[in-house]
């Protein structure tokens, strides 16, 4: 059985009204919306707290490094999910290939761990 392009036509309208949508309702709430700036409205606010200092102090690196390495292990240790509720069905191959997956996750945190970067200094 052939799929033919009149098959996705709903998919795309979804898409498209979707989209629409989106457009419509951003220019109608810019344009209709109420514009009355003033220097309060302006102001930082930080929980009722009357702000201190430059907000726009930079951070770290070390910090979304962290941030980004968490996910990305985070990620990939979903990917061991699915294998274990399948393990007696994958048989061997599929333990093996799970192997070779932990040994390229353990390579790159060796990786990691080199380069130094979950060291907080």
């Amino acid at each position: 059985m052939q799929n033919t392009p009149i098959d996705f036509l709903p998919i795309f309208l979804t898409f498209l009204v979707a989209a629409g949508f989106v457009v419509a309702v951003m220019f109608i709430s810019h344009n209709l919306g109420p514009k009355r700036k003033s220097k309060i409205k302006q102001d930082v606010f930080e929980c009722g707290i009357a702000p201190q200092g430059n907000a726009r102090i930079p951070f770290s690196v070390k910090y979304f490094l962290v941030a980004i390495l968490f996910v990305l292990f985070d990620v990939e240790v979903i990917f061991m999910y699915p294998w274990a509720v399948n393990f007696k069905n994958l048989g061997l191959l599929g333990f093996f290939e799970m192997l070779l997956f932990i040994a390229f996750f353990m390579v790159g945190f060796y990786y990691i761990l080199k380069k130094g970067a979950l060291k907080w200094e």
